[in-house]
């Protein structure tokens, strides 16, 4: 386990600006999701904040454990 952890450290310390970006706007947009459910506001626009989501999501999980760690 705390192999796993660091070796997580060591590819996050590997992040660039892009990485951070992706990184930050996917969990912004997780936020908003959860919010979605809590305001009728964000109702109309959810299949794009999903999308958005998903991207960046799928983005930084790539660049952290396939990329980054080797």
């Amino acid at each position: 386990m705390f192999d796993f952890i660091d070796r997580m450290i060591k590819a996050a310390n590997k992040y660039t600006f892009w990485d951070y970006f992706f990184l930050k706007t996917s969990i912004m947009f997780l936020g908003i999701l959860v919010g979605t459910y809590f305001s009728s506001f964000f109702i109309e626009h959810t299949l794009f904040l999903w999308i958005v989501f998903l991207v960046s999501y799928i983005y930084i999980m790539y660049r952290t454990f396939f990329k980054l760690m080797k």
